[in-house]
């Protein structure tokens, strides 16, 4: 049995930046909390509650301790971001606040605040309800602004066409289909300024999971439930390899069965600590004996 893992599996730039600031804090500070889980990674976010983090939501409440966090209470702010009216919001809060956002998501910040600023429709192409789009979409300046993840909606699609339209992504949404998404908005007839915002630890996981699926007799994809980024990468190596299974960690491959000759391919998402991947590594190597 061959065990390959992807080079690019695991944590990316602005999720380790983020998850090691929660750490760091937690060491130091005493009342230390997150809007919204840190990362989608259930392993991770446990561990945090263990140290003490709690996790705030959208209204500011903290469920845990059924309220407000304190005056002087350390909020971080995750790597999705979070809208301008929150921001401020959490700004003039009176808590000491840190901002963990992912700098390729500020970019995409600025460009859809810039264009809609002078009068642009925006379309975000991504997932409606996941954090980061609708921080994203907490930037638009205005009410023209739409959320396309299937080529329905896109064909769907109406706006003005006496308007050039500005096009992002979501930073972790599919490449292949942005591609083929844009291509049906341009068909319809509107002028479009797209700007391929899929961040490039993306673009080269998804690559390297579709060229390491088509190798594999069996293909890992690892990740936490609510992950976006890990669930994009499943449907990907879906279409490569028919034994192809998403797991969260070493525990959902107690009834897995492998085969001396199988070639076995593992990948993670961004959000998944690289002791997950080595723990479902070494379970798949217990399994050879």
């Amino acid at each position: 049995m061959e065990i390959h893992i992807a080079e690019s599996a695991g944590f990316c730039f602005g999720v380790k930046r983020a998850v090691n600031l929660v750490y760091k804090e937690a060491a130091e500070s005493e009342r230390v909390y997150t809007m919204g889980p840190i990362i989608h990674n259930e392993h991770v976010v446990e561990d945090l509650a263990q140290k003490g983090v709690r996790i705030i939501d959208d209204d500011m409440i903290c469920r845990e301790e059924g309220g407000k966090p304190g005056p002087g209470a350390t909020v971080i702010i995750r790597s999705h971001g979070v809208s301008e009216e929150e921001m401020q919001a959490l700004k003039s809060s009176g808590y000491r606040l840190i901002d963990a956002t992912c700098p390729f998501v500020q970019k995409i910040h600025k460009i859809v605040s810039k264009m809609s600023g002078e009068g642009c429709p925006v379309i975000i192409i991504g997932n409606s309800s996941h954090p980061e789009v609708i921080g994203i979409r907490g930037h638009v300046r205005g009410e023209d602004c739409a959320v396309i993840e299937t080529e329905a909606e896109a064909r769907a699609y109406r706006g003005d066409f006496g308007k050039t339209i500005c096009i992002v992504s979501q930073t972790t949404f599919n490449f292949q289909k942005f591609q083929e998404l844009v291509e049906i908005i341009k068909t319809l007839g509107y002028h479009v300024v797209v700007t391929n915002t899929i961040c490039s630890a993306t673009r080269e996981r998804q690559t390297e999971a579709m060229e390491l699926a088509a190798a594999s007799d069996v293909m890992l994809v690892i990740g936490g439930s609510q992950s976006s980024n890990t669930q994009k990468l499943y449907d990907i190596c879906c279409g490569q390899c028919r034994r192809t299974y998403f797991v969260t960690g070493p525990e959902d491959l107690r009834d897995l069965r492998f085969q001396a000759g199988d070639r076995i391919g593992i990948t993670a998402g961004a959000s998944t600590p690289n002791t997950i991947i080595q723990e479902v590594s070494q379970h798949v190597r217990r399994a050879e004996l």
